[in-house]
């Protein structure tokens, strides 16, 4: 397969709904998602998966049991395996996931958050 550029301005134009992530790319099993978030999630974790958030636009808080962390446009944070957390943003951002393939967006909970990732 020939090597493909993607503008990320472009992608995240193509997506409407929040908490949906598209899959823009892979890599060695592990999967390049996009996704747009605006307000609550969940709390939940992965059991056998580590995720990273990279914020291209905007902030969000990601909640830990630990204390908040507050993430703004060029920030990424690692969620290791196991660790509770619950993503919130106040406005729309814009976030990169870098995580594997077979990662559910909402881990070990299954319910109206749980979404198909889709492929951009």
């Amino acid at each position: 397969m020939a090597p493909q550029k993607v503008n990320l301005k472009n992608a995240f134009s193509r997506i409407s709904e929040y908490r949906t992530p598209v899959t823009a790319g892979e890599l060695n099993g592990q999967e390049i998602r996009l996704v747009k978030m605006r307000g609550e999630f969940i709390w939940h974790h992965h059991e056998h998966e580590d995720e990273m958030f990279l914020v291209v636009k905007g902030g969000f808080t990601m909640c830990l049991r630990t204390g908040d962390v507050e993430l703004t446009e060029g920030d990424f944070i690692i969620i290791p395996r196991g660790v509770e957390h619950k993503p919130f943003a106040a406005h729309e951002a814009h976030i990169v996931l870098f995580e594997p393939a077979a990662t559910l967006n909402t881990g070990n909970v299954q319910n109206e958050f749980t979404k198909t990732v889709r492929v951009l």
